[in-house]
């Protein structure tokens, strides 16, 4: 196994099960204690785990919680899923995304008639009320800090569905790197959504530019329509005109 594959790897076990010794590590990788300590550093660096006695665990510190990303920018994320709805039409199979900008769409779509797939706990009791919203639920474990559910068990169930148009949230996009996200529990499900979907929308605001996350779960270019509240730095333009994506730009008047 490549090194970046088994640091990936790695990673993931360790979200699942939160904390595991150093011991347990070797076992599963089959590699030495010496390996495993140069991999976890590489992890440690990233911030999302750190160091405890004889292993290492997920650094909860560094997972922002859903409230503290859901005021930040708020007006500008209720513009963002204002533009977003509006590509949205009647009989639609669409999936939203767990994340503080999606979540917005749903009091704009309350009215249509449509079917939601989703893994965000948040957006499946707002949608509760409306009968016209048929609403499928990936399930699988619960991420308190993004109220979303992750580590979909049977991801193999997405091929049943023919889905429309995806709309996905990220913690940082950037040309080196993609569209990133800091839940790993999360990735895997939302690389099949973007691999799945016909039209897949990308919704951020101005302060996810230039920035970058834990994981990439997608190359920029495997999106149709980026959805932000400011017009990006000339070589987002220029990226994006090379590969076909359209950048639409919202404001309060949108």
């Amino acid at each position: 196994m490549i090194k970046t594959t088994r640091v990936n790897k790695i990673k993931d076990f360790v979200f699942e099960k939160k904390s595991v010794s150093l011991d347990e590590l070797v076992k599963m990788f089959n590699v030495s204690k010496n390996t495993i300590r140069r991999d976890i550093q590489i992890l440690v660096d990233g911030g999302e785990i750190k160091k405890v006695y004889g292993g290492v665990a997920v650094n909860h510190s560094k997972l922002e919680s859903f409230h503290e990303r859901k005021i930040r920018n708020q007006k500008e994320k209720e513009w963002i899923a204002k533009k977003a709805a509006q590509f949205v039409e009647d009989g639609d199979i669409i999936f939203i995304d767990s994340g503080t900008t999606t979540i917005e769409m749903i009091e704009l779509l309350k009215m249509k008639t449509l079917s939601i797939i989703t893994n965000s706990l948040e957006l499946i009791i707002r949608a509760l009320p409306f009968e016209n919203l048929n609403v499928i639920s990936l399930g699988g474990i619960l991420e308190r800090q993004t109220n979303s559910f992750g580590s979909v068990q049977n991801i193999d169930l997405l091929k049943a569905y023919n889905i429309n148009k995806a709309f996905m949230a990220s913690t940082g996009i950037s040309l080196t790197n993609g569209v990133t996200n800091a839940s790993p529990l999360e990735s895997k499900l939302k690389q099949s959504i973007v691999e799945k979907s016909k039209e897949v929308f990308l919704l951020v605001d101005h302060d996810k530019f230039n920035k970058q996350s834990l994981i990439t779960y997608c190359p920029l270019e495997d999106i149709n329509c980026i959805i932000t509240d400011a017009v990006p730095e000339k070589e987002y333009q220029d990226f994006a005109k090379e590969n076909n994506i359209h950048i639409v730009i919202t404001n309060h008047s949108s």
